[in-house]
């Protein structure tokens, strides 16, 4: 899962403002890049805590001189239940004079990153196979109806029908030799991939 654009969300517990910046990076270098860039926004704030997934083998966190293991760790952990990548987390602390303790901690900097990215627009990045295929006029309807949750490119009638669709479902490249009793002519093109957004803002 990953996210459209930046987001911001502020919460105020016990008079300590955590204000939860999450953006979009495809590398660590971006990721660093941009908790610099939210350090510059914030630099009289007490804490700059940080977690960024770029993918399964890379994902870090930093404390920013909070207890261990009360801030990044836990922005890691909701990244991690949400299936996100290519994300970076930032939650800025104002410390408001209350002590929170650990748990209060634990709880402030995951509700904070649970929060944004109720606002965030997610999309899931999903890889399909593109695939061409002519076939006799007769087929047409039962075709269309076997397609009809793919997503059809390109339609063209001539002397015999010719689509390019996006499938994922090897069941179906099956089912469209076996309808056309062996007759139609599947050619898979390439592969490309396609965002699926998840929920909107």
């Amino acid at each position: 899962m990953r996210i459209r654009s930046e987001v911001t969300n502020e919460l105020l517990i016990k008079k300590s403002r955590f204000i939860c910046y999450l953006q979009r990076v495809d590398n660590e270098q971006q990721a660093k890049d941009y908790i610099k860039k939210i350090k510059k926004l914030h630099p009289k704030a007490n804490h700059h805590c940080q977690a960024f997934i770029i993918d399964y083998d890379l994902q870090r966190s930093n404390d920013d001189h909070e207890p261990s293991g009360t801030a990044g760790i836990p922005m890691l952990e909701v990244l991690r239940h949400r299936e996100m990548d290519k994300i970076c987390a930032v939650v800025v602390r104002y410390f408001g004079g209350i002590l929170l303790g650990g748990g209060g901690l634990i709880k402030a900097y995951s509700q904070s990153v649970v929060d944004a990215l109720n606002k965030a627009t997610l999309y899931q990045c999903i890889e399909y196979d593109r695939y061409q295929i002519i076939f006799d006029y007769p087929f047409i309807d039962r075709i269309d109806y076997l397609l009809k949750d793919e997503t059809i490119e390109k339609r063209d009638y001539q002397t015999q029908v010719t689509y390019q669709f996006l499938c994922n479902n090897k069941q179906i490249i099956n089912q469209l030799s076996e309808l056309t009793n062996g007759t139609i002519v599947i050619e898979k093109l390439n592969q490309t991939v396609v965002e699926n957004i998840v929920n909107t803002v």
